[in-house]
Protein backbone atom coordinates (compact mmCIF):
# COMPACT_ATOMS: atom_id res chain seq x y z
CA UNK A 1 0.00 0.00 0.00
CA UNK A 2 0.95 3.19 -0.98
CA UNK A 3 0.13 6.40 1.04
CA UNK A 4 0.93 10.05 0.03
CA UNK A 5 -0.49 13.50 0.90
CA UNK A 6 -0.02 16.75 0.09
CA UNK A 7 -1.80 20.06 1.90
CA UNK A 8 -2.00 23.72 1.35
CA UNK A 9 -3.13 26.68 3.40
CA UNK A 10 -6.02 29.06 2.61
CA UNK A 11 -4.38 32.28 0.77
CA UNK A 12 -3.73 35.12 3.31
CA UNK A 13 -3.67 33.22 6.23
CA UNK A 14 -0.34 31.48 8.40
CA UNK A 15 -2.17 28.74 9.55
CA UNK A 16 -3.62 25.62 8.36
CA UNK A 17 -6.88 24.05 9.97
CA UNK A 18 -6.89 20.93 7.89
CA UNK A 19 -4.49 17.95 9.36
CA UNK A 20 -3.49 14.71 8.08
CA UNK A 21 -2.36 10.95 9.81
CA UNK A 22 -0.57 8.37 7.50
CA UNK A 23 -0.04 4.91 9.43
CA UNK A 24 2.26 2.81 6.95
CA UNK A 25 3.11 -0.42 9.42
CA UNK A 26 1.34 -3.57 9.68
CA UNK A 27 -2.50 -2.16 8.94
CA UNK A 28 -1.79 0.98 6.60
CA UNK A 29 -4.02 3.82 7.44
CA UNK A 30 -4.84 7.27 6.85
CA UNK A 31 -7.29 9.96 8.54
CA UNK A 32 -8.25 13.62 7.39
CA UNK A 33 -9.65 16.49 9.53
CA UNK A 34 -10.63 19.79 8.60
CA UNK A 35 -11.24 22.29 11.38
CA UNK A 36 -14.08 24.78 11.64
CA UNK A 37 -14.01 28.44 11.97
CA UNK A 38 -10.92 29.12 14.58
CA UNK A 39 -10.15 25.83 15.16
CA UNK A 40 -6.98 26.13 17.16
CA UNK A 41 -5.65 22.67 16.15
CA UNK A 42 -9.12 21.13 16.81
CA UNK A 43 -8.08 19.02 13.74
CA UNK A 44 -4.57 17.93 14.86
CA UNK A 45 -6.46 17.06 18.60
CA UNK A 46 -8.62 14.66 16.92
CA UNK A 47 -5.86 12.61 14.96
CA UNK A 48 -4.08 12.65 18.19
CA UNK A 49 -6.97 10.58 19.64
CA UNK A 50 -7.42 8.65 16.48
CA UNK A 51 -3.69 7.46 16.65
CA UNK A 52 -4.08 6.24 19.83
CA UNK A 53 -7.34 4.40 19.18
CA UNK A 54 -5.34 2.44 16.50
CA UNK A 55 -2.49 1.83 18.25
CA UNK A 56 -4.11 0.11 20.89
CA UNK A 57 -7.10 -1.99 18.60
CA UNK A 58 -6.25 -5.12 17.27
CA UNK A 59 -7.02 -6.26 13.41
CA UNK A 60 -10.38 -7.82 14.57
CA UNK A 61 -11.48 -4.74 15.84
CA UNK A 62 -10.36 -2.38 12.76
CA UNK A 63 -12.25 -4.71 10.64
CA UNK A 64 -15.54 -4.08 12.18
CA UNK A 65 -18.05 -0.96 11.66
CA UNK A 66 -18.89 -0.93 15.46
CA UNK A 67 -15.45 -0.10 16.31
CA UNK A 68 -15.55 2.94 13.93
CA UNK A 69 -18.86 4.14 15.42
CA UNK A 70 -17.38 3.97 19.35
CA UNK A 71 -14.48 5.69 18.40
CA UNK A 72 -16.56 8.21 16.32
CA UNK A 73 -18.73 8.58 19.68
CA UNK A 74 -15.89 9.05 21.58
CA UNK A 75 -13.88 11.85 19.17
CA UNK A 76 -17.31 14.19 18.77
CA UNK A 77 -17.56 13.49 23.09
CA UNK A 78 -14.02 14.73 23.26
CA UNK A 79 -14.74 17.73 21.11
CA UNK A 80 -17.68 19.11 22.46
CA UNK A 81 -18.02 22.56 23.60
CA UNK A 82 -15.38 23.32 21.11
CA UNK A 83 -14.63 24.14 17.22
CA UNK A 84 -15.53 21.28 15.38
CA UNK A 85 -14.12 19.01 12.39
CA UNK A 86 -14.79 17.11 10.32
CA UNK A 87 -13.14 13.01 10.08
CA UNK A 88 -12.18 10.67 7.58
CA UNK A 89 -10.07 7.65 7.91
CA UNK A 90 -9.63 4.30 6.24
CA UNK A 91 -7.72 1.34 7.08
CA UNK A 92 -6.36 -1.62 5.17
CA UNK A 93 -6.82 -4.99 6.00
CA UNK A 94 -5.57 -6.99 2.90
CA UNK A 95 -7.80 -6.44 0.28
CA UNK A 96 -10.58 -4.35 2.18
CA UNK A 97 -11.08 -1.25 3.11
CA UNK A 98 -12.42 -0.14 6.50
CA UNK A 99 -13.48 2.94 7.56
CA UNK A 100 -15.70 6.01 8.60
CA UNK A 101 -16.44 9.42 7.59
CA UNK A 102 -18.01 12.87 9.10
CA UNK A 103 -18.91 15.66 8.07
CA UNK A 104 -18.14 17.29 4.36
CA UNK A 105 -14.77 15.86 4.15
CA UNK A 106 -14.94 13.19 1.35
CA UNK A 107 -13.26 9.84 -0.02
CA UNK A 108 -13.16 8.83 -3.62
CA UNK A 109 -12.27 5.68 -5.11
CA UNK A 110 -10.27 5.53 -8.29
CA UNK A 111 -9.46 2.67 -10.81
CA UNK A 112 -6.81 2.34 -12.85
CA UNK A 113 -9.06 2.31 -15.80
CA UNK A 114 -10.31 5.95 -15.07
CA UNK A 115 -13.76 5.30 -13.17
CA UNK A 116 -13.85 7.53 -10.12
CA UNK A 117 -16.64 6.78 -7.34
CA UNK A 118 -17.51 8.89 -4.40
CA UNK A 119 -17.60 6.72 -1.55
CA UNK A 120 -19.11 8.85 1.32
CA UNK A 121 -21.87 10.98 -0.65
CA UNK A 122 -24.23 10.44 1.72
CA UNK A 123 -22.22 11.30 4.92
CA UNK A 124 -23.69 12.86 7.80
CA UNK A 125 -22.92 16.84 7.15
CA UNK A 126 -22.93 16.85 11.07
CA UNK A 127 -18.99 17.69 12.85
CA UNK A 128 -17.54 15.85 15.25
CA UNK A 129 -17.76 17.93 18.36
CA UNK A 130 -21.67 18.71 17.32
CA UNK A 131 -22.71 15.49 19.66
CA UNK A 132 -24.68 14.74 16.69
CA UNK A 133 -21.67 13.03 14.46
CA UNK A 134 -23.45 9.76 13.01
CA UNK A 135 -20.23 7.95 11.03
CA UNK A 136 -20.56 7.08 7.27
CA UNK A 137 -19.91 3.42 7.02
CA UNK A 138 -16.71 2.76 4.63
CA UNK A 139 -16.45 -1.06 3.53
CA UNK A 140 -14.65 -1.70 0.43
CA UNK A 141 -12.92 -4.52 -1.76
CA UNK A 142 -9.72 -3.53 -2.95
CA UNK A 143 -8.56 -4.82 -5.88
CA UNK A 144 -4.71 -3.96 -7.41
CA UNK A 145 -3.70 -0.56 -8.41
CA UNK A 146 -7.15 1.17 -7.08
CA UNK A 147 -6.57 4.18 -5.32
CA UNK A 148 -8.48 5.67 -2.19
CA UNK A 149 -8.32 9.69 -2.50
CA UNK A 150 -9.28 11.34 0.99
CA UNK A 151 -10.26 15.26 0.24
CA UNK A 152 -11.11 18.24 2.45
CA UNK A 153 -13.75 20.50 1.23
CA UNK A 154 -11.33 22.90 0.14
CA UNK A 155 -10.16 20.28 -2.30
CA UNK A 156 -12.55 18.67 -3.78
CA UNK A 157 -14.91 21.69 -4.46
CA UNK A 158 -12.96 23.42 -6.95
CA UNK A 159 -11.49 19.84 -8.68
CA UNK A 160 -15.33 18.46 -9.59
CA UNK A 161 -15.21 14.74 -11.17
CA UNK A 162 -14.42 15.60 -14.38
CA UNK A 163 -11.64 17.70 -13.51
CA UNK A 164 -10.45 15.38 -11.25
CA UNK A 165 -11.06 12.60 -14.00
CA UNK A 166 -8.58 14.59 -16.24
CA UNK A 167 -5.58 15.27 -13.24
CA UNK A 168 -6.12 11.29 -12.61
CA UNK A 169 -5.41 10.08 -16.27
CA UNK A 170 -2.66 13.07 -16.98
CA UNK A 171 -1.18 11.59 -13.83
CA UNK A 172 -0.38 8.13 -15.00
CA UNK A 173 2.94 8.68 -16.16
CA UNK A 174 4.36 10.82 -13.11
CA UNK A 175 5.22 8.51 -10.03
CA UNK A 176 2.05 8.20 -7.76
CA UNK A 177 3.80 10.23 -5.18
CA UNK A 178 3.18 13.31 -6.68
CA UNK A 179 -0.81 12.82 -7.26
CA UNK A 180 -1.53 14.94 -4.58
CA UNK A 181 0.13 17.40 -5.29
CA UNK A 182 -1.03 18.03 -8.81
CA UNK A 183 -4.16 17.45 -7.45
CA UNK A 184 -4.01 20.82 -4.98
CA UNK A 185 -1.67 22.37 -8.17
CA UNK A 186 -5.18 22.05 -9.86
CA UNK A 187 -7.54 23.22 -7.24
CA UNK A 188 -5.72 26.29 -5.91
CA UNK A 189 -4.56 27.55 -9.82
CA UNK A 190 -7.31 30.27 -9.23
CA UNK A 191 -6.19 30.92 -5.55
CA UNK A 192 -6.56 28.64 -2.14
CA UNK A 193 -10.02 30.16 -0.86
CA UNK A 194 -9.64 27.44 1.83
CA UNK A 195 -7.34 25.37 3.36
CA UNK A 196 -6.84 22.13 0.89
CA UNK A 197 -5.64 18.67 1.39
CA UNK A 198 -5.61 15.02 -0.25
CA UNK A 199 -4.54 12.06 1.11
CA UNK A 200 -3.80 9.05 -2.33
CA UNK A 201 -3.71 5.14 -0.95
CA UNK A 202 -2.84 2.84 -3.99
CA UNK A 203 -3.35 -0.77 -3.43
CA UNK A 204 -0.58 -3.22 -4.30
Amino acid sequence: MEIYAATRRQDGRSTNEDAYLLGRGEVPYAALCDGSGAAQGVAKRALGIFQRLMTEATQDDVGQFATWSNWTQLLDSALMGGPQSTFVAVAILGNRAFGACVGDSRLYRLVPEGGIEIVTEEASKFRLGSGKAVPCPIHLPLKAGEVLLLASDGAWTPLGLPVLQRVWGRSASRHFSEFPTLLLEEAGKNGCADDMTVIAMRQG
